[in-house]
């Protein structure tokens, strides 16, 4: 498994983590541009730290965790 950081966006904490081409078997949208993240393109995936109140019930963020280009994610 893939090491997961810290890192601080709009004010908010994220949990990132690299996803790796091998790991990577389904394709998912970019909310930065959109686009598909084709299965086995490397990406990133990041979740909010303290979750919003939508999805406090389950105690994590994990629910509201969203994969992005690696591009996307850096420029965002």
């Amino acid at each position: 498994m893939a090491a997961t950081r810290i890192e601080l966006w709009r004010g908010e904490e994220y949990e990132v983590r690299d996803v790796t081409g091998s790991a990577s078997t389904k394709s998912y949208r970019c909310p930065g541009c959109q686009q598909l993240i084709r299965p086995a393109a490397p990406h990133v995936v990041a979740w909010p730290v303290v979750p919003s109140l939508l999805t406090s019930f389950t105690g994590s963020g994990v629910d509201e965790r969203r994969h992005w280009h690696t591009h996307c994610w850096k420029r965002r």
